[in-house]
């Protein structure tokens, strides 16, 4: 991981000789008084991804959070036979290491609730209407990637294993508040085509048998929905983001919002009761699962680290 620093004057000695010497940093670069705003020296290194939370905790320890500045940004690729040694200096496999800092700033950011999300939740849930009454698993997937709501998910999971209510309720409120904003105007649209005769009750109720699935919650939506919520939060703590595509098209969230809206707009109430049920098991399957996966990652990371030693670390600091 990169680190940029702005430093306080008064403190860069100090940060500067303890990255210096923790054998887990390297490419360390001093530029004084190059920083505006806030003022101070700027401070550059890459670090282990091992030793990233230790190293923050040190800056946090260090007052950099609230007088200076601090920025980390992924490394590609570092071949230099010194980036190497500095990765031996360090415990542990680095996608085993989750950078608790990062985590959670990403998960505000996903809380934020942009526009861009409840537009994209919104046209998720119509293509979801659209899959239903087409009875079209193509459509079901193409739903599924559309849709932004596991980010929010996972800052949710985030904020209960954090003990971070501001992150919890922010999360939640926008979780609801998005699902309900894409299921109105999803049963708008539907209305819509109820009007002009594109529509009726017989689309929901006909036999589905590709979508079937998405208004008949059983034993295993609970079971695939606590697997995508494991593999969705280890995906992000460990930058996997990759793997993220096949947790959306395992969960039946936004294809279930998508009959919800539709059984509502032409008033099906068996769908309805199934489809809200479907989404329910998802969204609370994925939120316990992605808690006690975040759980089991501190505690198995710390266990690993006692047993093993954290090295000869100048930075060293408990996160």
């Amino acid at each position: 991981m990169h680190l940029r620093l702005i430093v306080p004057p008064d403190r860069t000695g100090r940060v500067l000789d303890a990255l210096v010497d923790d054998p887990r940093v390297t490419s360390v670069v001093r530029l004084p008084g190059a920083a505006q705003r806030p003022a101070g020296d700027v401070l550059e290194c890459d670090v282990t991804r091992e030793a990233t939370s230790d190293i923050l905790a040190y800056l946090k320890a260090e007052g950099l959070y609230d007088e200076g500045s601090v920025a980390v940004a992924d490394v590609d690729a570092a071949p230099s036979r010194n980036a190497r040694e500095t990765e031996k200096a360090a415990p542990g496999a680095p996608d085993d290491a989750v950078i608790w800092d990062a985590v959670v700033d990403q998960a505000y950011n996903e809380a934020s609730g942009s526009w861009v999300y409840y537009a994209f939740l919104t046209l998720a849930t119509m293509i979801a209407s659209v899959a239903v009454v087409t009875d079209s698993s193509i459509l079901v997937v193409g739903a599924m990637v559309v849709g932004p709501e596991f980010g929010v998910v996972a800052a949710l999971a985030v904020g209960l294993a954090m003990r971070n209510r501001a992150l919890t309720w922010r999360s939640l409120r926008l979780l609801v508040l998005g699902f309900v904003v894409a299921i109105a105007l999803a049963t708008a649209a539907a209305l819509l085509a109820r009007a002009v005769g594109w529509i009726d009750a017989g689309s929901v109720t006909a036999d589905r048998p590709l979508t079937g699935f998405i208004w008949r919650p059983d034993k295993w939506s609970a079971v695939v929905a606590v697997l995508a919520g494991c593999a969705g939060v280890l995906s992000q703590t460990a930058g996997r983001s990759n793997a993220l595509v096949g947790v959306f098209i395992s969960v039946t969230t936004v294809p279930a919002a998508g009959d919800l809206a539709l059984s509502l707009a032409l008033w099906v109430p068996s769908h309805i009761g199934g489809a809200a049920a479907q989404l329910g098991i998802n969204l609370a399957g994925m939120t316990v699962a992605g808690v006690v996966t975040l759980l089991v990652q501190r505690v198995v990371w710390r266990i690993y680290l006692r047993v093993k030693g954290r090295g000869q670390a100048g930075a060293r600091v408990e996160a």
